[in-house]
């Protein structure tokens, strides 16, 4: 083969790379982040001009990637122009196989080293190990000796302790009570009640209660004591609401969005908003505080009017009752004259 045909088929390698490239419309800066070659390497390869190229090791290395990446196989292309591409097996390749074989003599030279300076160091390591063990006996024995220590002071305070034992139950249980004596015993009584709204009447506050509001599914609520509103939210699925009802209230008014999932209690009594069930529709709750007092003192005043009217209709009976004897003793004398007139 002429050198004229060989210059012309090595002509032909970056023709078609070149070509394929282009086929797969890749451009130079696409192929350089995906194969890692730099752009001017890139360039020569398709100029030709392998003398750019860092050595000849290089050469067939960048040919092949470039071919793999636009779609040629590589060691065909290799194979084809193997006449035309230095050979790989050239003085810069075996330096590079020699400067790779020093290296790994002197990484093991590096490790058989470091295994002689641990070999150096075993003694000191050994002695180390032992004062830390010695000294780890002694702190063992000191906290042996404290804690037999301490069970012969617990024992000596065991009397002591029990005795403060039983003054902080009688306090503890001294505070149950007045906790128990401060909570408000609300008693409620129903008025009136339908499928949307129900009325309670309760004796007027003493003290302050707490109103406490618990729903089982998602629920909208608004509390109103005296028109001033307290809660005005919807609640989420097991979240609680504790309210604060002055003990000035006369009138609290609940509307509840969900009545049949939600629980309230006021002052530990339980609101029976939907009468075990029976309304479930029940939106509004009205408690009036004070109406008991006012029915009963109504109710004796009823008692006194009835026991008043009573008493004076015996007084007046008692009075009517002269005149009728009266009227009775006159009867004779009527009586005596109707004969007059039969004998006549």
């Amino acid at each position: 083969m002429s050198e004229n045909e060989n210059e012309q088929k090595k002509l032909e390698i970056g023709k078609i790379l070149r070509k394929a490239r282009e086929d797969k419309g890749y451009t130079l800066d696409d192929l350089q982040q995906v194969t890692k070659i730099q752009k001017r390497y890139l360039i020569a390869i398709e100029d030709e001009n392998f003398d750019e190229l860092p050595g000849d090791f290089y050469v067939r290395a960048f040919i092949k990637q470039y071919a793999n990446m636009v779609g040629l196989d590589g060691n065909d292309l290799l194979q084809q122009y193997d006449d035309q591409l230095p050979k790989t097996k050239t003085e810069e390749y075996s330096d590079h196989l020699a400067q790779a074989v020093e290296t790994r003599a002197s990484q093991r030279k590096t490790v058989s080293g470091s295994v002689d300076k641990v070999r150096n160091y075993m003694p000191t390591i050994i002695i180390a190990c032992v004062i830390v063990l010695v000294l780890a006996a002694i702190w063992l024995t000191a906290i042996a000796r404290n804690n037999r220590d301490s069970s012969t002071r617990i024992d000596n305070s065991s009397v002591s302790v029990s005795g403060e034992s039983r003054k902080k139950a009688s306090s503890s249980a001294k505070k149950e009570s007045t906790k128990k004596e401060k909570s408000v015993a609300i008693k409620l009584q129903q008025t009136s009640r339908n499928n949307n709204s129900v009325v309670f009447n309760a004796d007027q506050l003493t003290k302050d209660a707490d109103l406490a509001i618990s729903p089982t599914e998602d629920s909208w609520l608004q509390v109103r004591a005296n028109n001033n509103t307290l809660l005005n939210k919807t609640l989420k699925k097991d979240e609680k609401a504790n309210l604060k009802i002055n003990k000035d209230t006369t009138s609290l008014v609940i509307i509840v969005g969900n009545a049949r999932a939600t629980t309230m209690k006021i002052g530990g009594q339980t609101i029976d908003v939907t009468e075990n069930g029976r309304y479930q529709n029940t939106r509004t709750v009205t408690i009036n505080f004070g109406k008991n007092q006012s029915s009963s003192s109504s109710q004796s005043s009823t008692a006194t009017s009835s026991s008043a009217a009573s008493q004076s209709s015996q007084a007046t009976s008692s009075t009517t009752r002269p005149s009728n004897a009266n009227s009775g003793q006159q009867r004779p004398a009527t009586n005596t004259s109707r004969p007059q007139n039969t004998n006549r």
